[in-house]
């Protein structure tokens, strides 16, 4: 028998994807940036905008696939994807200035956006056809691994790799887990065909709560961003914890890891509005965590951020996974690209107020207020949840 099976391949592969694309191409920037910072190339705005221009590449690519890729030509957009992520990961290594990074990174957020969505989209409906729902929370796993994998390059490389030969290190072994997609990933298989008269899959969800669906997921990509983008930085400069740094976004990725599995199992007892708005809550505390100083506050912000943000995804995703099923990629889309706006907003905003108050504390409680919003949202979402809580389906609805 072939090893890995062939039935948990396209489930690898999407995990190395998501690993490359969000937890290299994406947030690698996070562990890199104090280094970047120190070497006098950035000031605190220019760090937030060089994020912001990162996200806005993911908003337009988000929406670029939701509206402009057919099925049959997901898999080659992919990998194309797949290509750029690791070249532009390693442009940041062999380049100089504000305004080319801002170029190269906000690329890197484009090609980041084509591999979560198609990665997402086509792994989701595989595990359907199987009958495999359940396990569809350990391919945001992946993110979580690449997270680790980046704060581990960080701490050890250090002083002795530079800046520079982070970002290089990383896109090789980005490189190195786009292998196995090439082969392993479902293939994007062509729509039945239909008459002209035929309308597309009606959404499962009225246009109210989709509002209200697209609302709650941007507010939460204004607000875990703050802490995605300058957790390294916020606890570095907590008096006594400049060590501390790199290894919070270590257990940040620690905490991804087992994250979207365990929300996927809550959402299976509770239904998926209910998970997602405890996720959101509990987020929310962790945004605003660090105020309270300490080295517990610290590594406590890393633990409920990092186990939440990648449970809120695989929910959110799963979630358009139902209401379309066998057509995800195109809510998919959409919910990232309502996503990856808030992300474009929200580290410009906290850079701004962070500068002008010379502290992130304002920044923080901002952040965790949008969030603590998103999840009030959310709770008001049971209507569209198609599992509707364990009680439901015990009564057999």
């Amino acid at each position: 028998m072939p090893f890995p099976s062939p039935t948990i391949r396209p489930l690898l592969a999407g995990i190395l994807a998501l690993a490359a694309a969000m937890g290299i191409g994406r947030f690698a920037y996070t562990p890199i940036l104090p280094a970047m910072q120190e070497s006098g190339l950035l000031d605190l705005t220019q760090a937030g905008l060089l994020a912001s221009a990162n996200y806005a590449g993911y908003l337009i690519g988000a929406l670029l696939v939701a509206v402009a890729v057919p099925r049959p030509a997901q898999t080659s957009v992919l990998r194309m994807s797949a290509v750029a992520v690791a070249a532009t990961t390693a442009l940041m290594a062999v380049t100089t200035g504000f305004a080319v990074w801002s170029g190269v990174r906000f690329l890197s957020g484009l090609a980041s956006a084509g591999v979560l969505v198609l990665a997402s989209g086509l792994v989701l409906d595989d595990l359907r056809r199987q009958g495999r729902v359940s396990r569809s929370g350990w391919l945001y796993s992946g993110v979580g691994l690449g997270i680790v994998t980046s704060g581990i390059v960080v701490r050890g490389g250090g002083d002795a790799l530079g800046w520079r030969g982070n970002w290089l290190l990383l896109a090789l072994l980005a490189a190195a887990a786009f292998f196995p997609c090439w082969y392993w990933l479902p293939r994007g298989h062509p729509e039945p065909e239909t008459t002209d008269t035929m309308e597309p899959p009606p959404l499962g969800v009225a246009p109210r709560e989709l509002a209200l669906l697209y609302a709650a997921y941007f507010l939460e990509g204004v607000g875990y961003i703050v802490t995605g983008t300058f957790l390294v930085t916020i606890v570095e400069r907590m008096p006594g914890l400049a060590e501390l740094g790199t290894g919070s976004w270590i257990v940040v990725g620690l905490a991804v890891i087992p994250s979207a599995a365990l929300w996927t199992a809550a959402a299976a007892r509770v239904g998926y509005a209910r998970a997602l708005a405890l996720a959101y809550g509990l987020q929310a505390c962790g945004i605003v965590l660090p105020l309270g100083g300490g080295a517990g506050a610290a590594l406590g912000s890393a633990i409920l951020f990092g186990g939440t943000f990648a449970g809120i995804t695989a929910l959110t995703l799963t979630l358009a996974g139902h209401l379309t099923p066998g057509h995800s990629a195109r809510l998919i889309g959409m919910l990232t690209a309502s996503f990856g706006l808030g992300q474009v907003i929200g580290p410009v905003l906290a850079a701004i107020i962070a500068s002008r108050a010379q502290s992130f504390a304002p920044a923080l409680v901002a952040a965790a207020v949008l969030v603590f919003s998103g999840a009030v949202l959310m709770a008001s979402l049971q209507s569209l949840d198609p599992l509707r809580g364990g009680r439901e389906r015990r009564r057999g609805l």
